[in-house]
């Protein structure tokens, strides 16, 4: 780290290299901050997580008892230990609370003047931050396991929604109803997940086991159902064949570029697609044990070299090196299910929520002083992760 830092301060090289290496040492060191907590505010499990992308300072959660949560996850205090407070809920006695489990809450991507909520009571409510009623309630037939709005979209303002009905819906924030529906899926739709790349490209997992990505401007809409056996019909049998999972696929994820999708299902397999030719990379991240019966919310850093998963398994989060499938650590502190994590690139931060009604902060752990009459080649190397060796490029650019 002293070598990179002396070659950016003497113009030798990339400044992205030298961000690069330090996100990636900070994910590396991430442990349960002893100094930093989350106020329990929920009475039930946490389900789901959502960090505004303008600041980073604020994040949602939403509770299997309907209560949705804001916190600060600024330290004004100023001092060493200090709580993340909430700002406000809406709780059981709040006229507009959801009826049963909140599934997904989203902040809108542009300001933090609108979030949005889903629940099993089949609604999804757009909210107005400041006065903390519902701007708009859309409401479906079946319950809603998931919705996402895109992250970059400058023409549309759609919201895809997920539910116990096999059609994709798509609500227009603009018109206020359901614009269209997409069609080709067999069973529920458990997740669902804008590319960060292209606005019109939309992808959806299935409790068929299918995987499939839509361009929201063709009249046919589907591009493509991703093949975990990438076409060779002869290893699959008929009945899975085009499937992406042999069991319920329950978590989408792209990667920070959109190049890549990443899938999670309940045959215990994570899977990664390259996005634009829907092929299966064959990255094996072995047994990824996953028993959830609805969507499972995991996250994938931003600006490091390697890139990382952060998957909920079990009371425990598994982190993985995202292409190669290496399993990195495992992250122990909940006493009970993670539901959900959320990555904070501005300071590699991970949040996580459990069934145990705790938010974990796993934050990175300083880097020891080294004293000035030692070298730093001179110190053990045995400590070094082995995903954090000579993984630095200055030849791809940032992001």
């Amino acid at each position: 780290m002293l070598g990179l830092m002396a070659a950016r301060q003497a113009g030798l090289d990339d400044p992205a290299r030298l961000r690069r290496a330090e996100r990636t040492r900070r994910v590396l060191s991430l442990e349960l901050n002893k100094d930093r907590d989350v106020e329990r505010i929920h009475g039930s499990g946490i389900n789901t997580l959502d960090i505004e992308p303008v600041e980073g300072r604020y994040m949602l959660s939403g509770g299997s008892d309907g209560v949705i949560v804001l916190y600060d996850l600024e330290n004004l205090s100023r001092k060493p230990s200090y709580t993340c407070k909430a700002l406000f809920s809406v709780g059981r006695s709040h006229p507009d609370v959801h009826k049963f489990s909140v599934e997904t809450v989203q902040w809108y991507p542009h300001d933090t003047g609108m979030f949005t909520s889903s629940s099993f009571d089949k609604t999804l409510k757009i909210w107005d931050t400041n006065t903390l009623q519902p701007a708009d309630v859309f409401h479906f037939e079946g319950t809603v396991y998931s919705h996402h709005m895109s992250p970059v979209a400058t023409k549309h303002c759609l919201i895809a929604v997920g539910t116990k009905n096999p059609k994709v819906q798509l609500c227009d924030l603009k018109s206020g109803s359901s614009s269209h529906i997409l069609q080709g899926h067999r069973q529920e739709v458990l997740a669902v997940s804008w590319s960060p790349r292209h606005e019109y490209v939309l992808a959806t997992g299935s409790a068929d086991g299918r995987v499939k990505l839509w361009d929201v401007r063709r009249a046919s809409g589907c591009l493509s159902t991703l093949d975990q056996y990438n076409g060779e019909k002869s290893k699959a049998s008929s009945e899975t064949a085009n499937t992406a999972h042999n069991g319920r696929v329950n978590g989408l994820c792209y990667t920070n570029d959109g190049l890549h999708l990443l899938t999670i299902g309940t045959d215990d397999r994570m899977r990664l697609w390259n996005s634009s030719t829907g092929e299966n990379t064959l990255v094996n991240y072995g047994k990824v044990c996953n028993e959830s019966r609805k969507g499972l919310k995991f996250a994938i850093s931003c600006g490091c070299n390697p890139e990382f998963a952060f998957v909920p398994y079990g009371s425990t989060i598994a982190v993985y090196t995202v292409f190669t499938g290496e399993l990195i650590t495992m992250l122990r502190g909940h006493y009970s299910t993670v539901n959900c994590c959320v990555f904070q690139p501005h300071f590699q931060e991970l949040y996580s929520g459990s069934k145990d009604c705790n938010i974990l902060a796993w934050i990175p752990v300083p880097r020891e002083p080294v004293p000035d009459d030692i070298s730093e080649k001179s110190l053990p190397q045995q400590h070094v992760n082995p995903a954090y060796e000579d993984a630095w490029s200055s030849s791809d650019d940032e992001g």
